[in-house]
């Protein structure tokens, strides 16, 4: 009576979303077993970015930590033109190509592609991707049964974060609501966030990160400071200098900020969600220093989470650069001779490191998202 097993039965499991995708591939190579790679990359439309996301394969993820812009690869382009799948079925064809992702699949062996874009209510987000090591690999035959499989993909992908998007909508739309009482602007979001993405994808290797991990911190860095909404308008709006009593209670944020965390997971039944506590380390550790002077806890160095150490450097280099009432914006060199000045002592070393060393991505960040308030 209960003999049949549910081959994608672990869909439903508390697993990571690249378990998921890992569990889906598991099932597709008993049917295709010459599919040597599924790949997920995500769309960033505010910066026509195309970013890797999730790999499933036979080899190491030759695309992992990658990124580009879409409008550069006029293949990828024609997809989206055409508002159709793509089936390549010779990739030696493409072994001259200059452009990078090309090269690195090559490489690997792959000879032949079949690419699927994914959409969410009609626009688009992403790619899903499937390689194989044999020419003309992807016949109409098994493509017929191949795009369930990269439609379930995109539909895991689609709701594992859109669980993320809408907890993250409600907190936007909070904050919206209490945007009168603080300096904080959209942009600020907007630039700090892929502040933090840079800093987490150059240090992937280094720590480990996966492109999943990476997009998390890209995801949820914005919501560092959502305590500030349990902080008194009398302190938060204050012009003058905080007294130490008054600085204490605005310390208190951080522990606000996870406290209304933990209500708005329990309220929207996301416990079960892998990474929510990326979300409540941002929020809680942000202000930690690596020496234990900051606060709530004063952990030091290895004791602060990783992804609270990047949003720390993305937050106070954009506080920095940043135009406020009380204050015109540093030039980015002073601010990075500030950030020296702080690794080691209040910031992380590495994240410093990295982030300086990309000058050229944090003035293209700057210019694509210019503040305009103030």
């Amino acid at each position: 009576m209960f003999a049949h097993q549910d081959r994608f039965g672990e869909l439903h499991q508390n697993v990571s979303l690249k378990g998921k995708i890992d569990s889906i591939y598991g099932v597709l190579k008993e049917y295709f077993p010459f599919v040597s790679r599924v790949a997920v990359a995500l769309y960033d439309a505010k910066t026509d970015v195309l970013k890797t996301f999730a790999h499933c394969g036979e080899e190491a993820d030759p695309l992992e930590y990658y990124q580009a812009k879409l409008a550069e690869s006029s293949s990828l382009m024609q997809i989206l033109e055409m508002g159709k799948p793509r089936v390549i079925d010779d990739l030696s064809l493409f072994s001259s190509g200059t452009h990078e992702h090309t090269r690195r699949i090559g490489k690997e062996g792959h000879l032949s592609s079949y690419t699927m874009p994914m959409y969410v209510r009609g626009a688009f987000f992403g790619f899903v991707f499937f390689d194989s090591r044999e020419k003309n690999a992807f016949s109409e035959a098994v493509l017929s049964q191949l795009d369930p499989f990269g439609h379930l993909i995109a539909l895991t992908v689609i709701a594992d974060l859109s669980i993320l998007q809408t907890l993250l909508a409600t907190v936007k739309t909070a904050r919206e609501m209490a945007r009168h009482r603080d300096e904080e602007t959209g942009a600020h979001q907007d630039r700090m966030s892929r502040y933090a993405r840079l800093i987490a994808r150059k240090l992937a290797v280094k720590y480990g990160l996966s492109d999943e991990y990476i997009e998390n911190v890209f995801i949820f860095s914005p919501l560092h400071d959502i305590g500030k909404m349990g902080v008194p308008d009398s302190i938060l709006l204050k012009a003058g200098r905080l007294t130490e009593s008054e600085y204490g209670q605005m310390k208190t944020h951080t522990t606000k900020g996870r406290e209304i965390i933990d209500k708005m997971v329990g309220n929207f039944e996301l416990d079960g969600v892998s990474h929510v506590d990326i979300l409540r380390n941002i929020a809680e550790f942000h202000h930690e220093a690596v020496d234990g002077s900051g606060y709530p806890e004063g952990r030091k160095a290895e004791e602060i989470p990783v992804e609270a150490r990047i949003v720390a450097v993305a937050d106070i280099f954009d506080a920095l650069t940043s135009r406020r009432p009380y204050k015109t914006p540093w030039r980015n060199e002073e601010a990075f001779s500030m950030l020296k000045q702080l690794a080691g002592i209040k910031l992380d070393p590495d994240c410093v490191a990295v982030f300086i060393d990309a000058k050229a991505e944090i003035e293209e960040i700057q210019r694509q998202f210019a503040e305009t308030g103030f």
